[in-house]
């Protein structure tokens, strides 16, 4: 499969409420390569969407042919659909099935893997806050597109009675894209030499650091009376697996190569 057919989703930041705009986080995933891309937005409005998505073309390394939402309608409206004509000329925009979750699970397993398991379900409603969160998910950007290596299911099949899967070679996204050779030579430059000056240990740590400074910030509404979920729950969860993963991390100093 030829890399630029994302699938996008919008996974809201916190728990429904009646409360205004919170921040939620838009997210791509490109079939083919693995490359995602994430970006924080305070409220689902269409200038708020617009502006995610925007940050997002800003960045992403290589055009995009084909876009597959779900059927949300902050996704599926009139004025994004313009957005969308406008910014990307020949985009082919698609659409899941209805009641067919799966259509979308490329990116509904990442909002398991790069967002909750970073910043759990609490609830982040201040633009600073909105903005703190785009500052770890750049740093994210970089940890997990150029040094996570990623296995992609090519075959799955049932042998008495039990599914049998194979997988290909554990591949980091940005190698995934070199052979796709969909890289301008610019890009192309510019990705290897982020890669060279990066060392993967200091970032992983200064995630975690983000995190700790993220939750240090005042929070504009306090939680509903009664609802304990952020204290007993999902975010000392998420602390405990960051405590764990730091003390594990290798003792190295420079990054492991590509080749």
């Amino acid at each position: 499969m030829k890399a630029s057919c994302w699938v996008v989703h919008f996974y809201p930041g916190a728990w429904p409420t009646l409360q205004p705009a919170f921040t939620h986080t838009l997210q791509m995933v490109d079939i083919a390569t693995g490359w995602s891309e994430r970006v924080a937005i305070l409220g689902r409005g269409q200038l708020a969407m617009e502006e995610g998505f925007r940050r997002i073309l800003q960045r992403l390394p290589f055009p995009i042919l084909r876009l597959h939402p779900d059927n949300g309608s902050e996704f599926l409206n009139d004025h994004l659909i313009r957005f969308w004509g406008e910014q990307i000329v020949g985009l082919e925009l698609g659409r899941s099935r209805p009641y067919h979750k799966n259509d979308n699970r490329f990116v509904e397993q990442k909002n398991d893997t790069l967002v909750r398991a970073y910043l759990g379900h609490r609830r982040l409603d201040t633009r600073d806050q909105c903005e703190a969160v785009n500052g770890l998910y750049d740093e994210l950007w970089v940890f997990y597109n150029i040094f996570q290596p990623v296995l992609h299911l090519t075959s799955k099949e049932v042998v008495e009675n039990r599914i049998k899967r194979k997988w290909d070679e554990a591949q980091t996204p940005y190698q995934r894209v070199l052979h796709q050779n969909v890289l301008k030579s610019e890009q192309e430059t510019r990705l290897a030499a982020l890669y060279d000056r990066t060392n993967p240990r200091q970032l992983r740590k200064g995630i975690y650091q983000t995190i700790d400074r993220l939750w240090d910030k005042p929070r504009g509404i306090p939680a509903p009376i009664g609802d304990h979920r952020e204290e007993t729950g999902h975010v000392d969860k998420c602390t405990a697996l960051r405590t764990r993963t730091l003390t594990h991390v290798p003792d190295y100093d420079s990054h492991p190569s590509l080749a």
